[in-house]
């Protein structure tokens, strides 16, 4: 059994379904599970050492989360995004996130000021060295910091069910050339106008952001033109 799945692994807490459950969404999340490989009952339970009947159940939920298609005789068969999918993410995310940051800005919350800056110190570090599982992980500690701020219960609703695709998206945005550097310059941008208190501009840069990279998305997008 996977070490993540196996009791005192990383996720020991939960519940056996909800082990190989998790297991298998960050697999997809991560790039561990690439787009269009299939997910068999028998290939899974046998590699996890744990019967059909949680991986089956993992399969629903995953499928109900647009992670994967339930295909017959195929199995599980890991999701992609048509054109249409990434729109339609990025404007629900231009609207939550830019009144997140507006929030941000209107928290007056000194260690939040202290966290971003120390993200965006610690961004720049790892892009001058190369480290780019370290940029992909602070850019997403960016938006937690962000969203962290957020004290809306029906926003925080949507922000959770995004979650897992906007991680998933944001790593296939990482061979675009550039797309890092304007990242960072950007998250710069959004810091400036939050330490400063100016709400307004900090959502204008943070929807800016999102649709610059909603842009460079489209223009390099590989994938189903279904929908588009």
């Amino acid at each position: 059994m996977s070490s993540d799945v196996q009791p005192g692994g990383e996720f020991q807490h939960l519940q056996l379904k909800d082990r190989v459950y998790e297991y298998l969404r960050r697999g997809i999340i991560n790039g561990d599970f690439k787009v269009g490989t299939a997910l068999r009952e028998v290939d899974i339970s046998t590699s996890l050492n744990v019967s059909k009947t949680p991986v089956r159940e993992a399969f629903v939920r995953l499928q109900k989360d647009r992670f994967v298609e339930l295909i017959p005789y195929r199995g599980a068969i890991v999701a992609g995004y048509t054109r249409r999918d990434l729109r339609e993410v990025y404007e629900v995310r231009e609207l939550v996130e830019g009144r997140c940051a507006a929030r941000a800005a209107e928290s007056r919350n000194d260690e939040l000021y202290e966290a971003l800056q120390r993200n965006v110190r610690e961004t720049r570090k790892a892009i001058d060295e190369g480290k780019i599982d370290e940029v992909i992980s602070l850019f997403e500690n960016f938006d937690r910091l962000i969203y962290s701020q957020c004290d809306n219960k029906w926003m925080n609703d949507i922000i959770n069910d995004l979650e897992g695709h906007q991680r998933r998206i944001g790593r296939l945005t990482v061979d675009i050339p550039g797309r890092i550097e304007h990242s960072l310059e950007e998250h710069e941008r959004i810091w400036t106008a939050i330490v400063r208190q100016d709400a307004a501009a900090a959502e204008k840069h943070m929807r800016a952001h999102v649709r610059s990279v909603m842009g460079d998305q489209l223009e390099n997008f590989v994938g189903d033109e279904q929908n588009s």
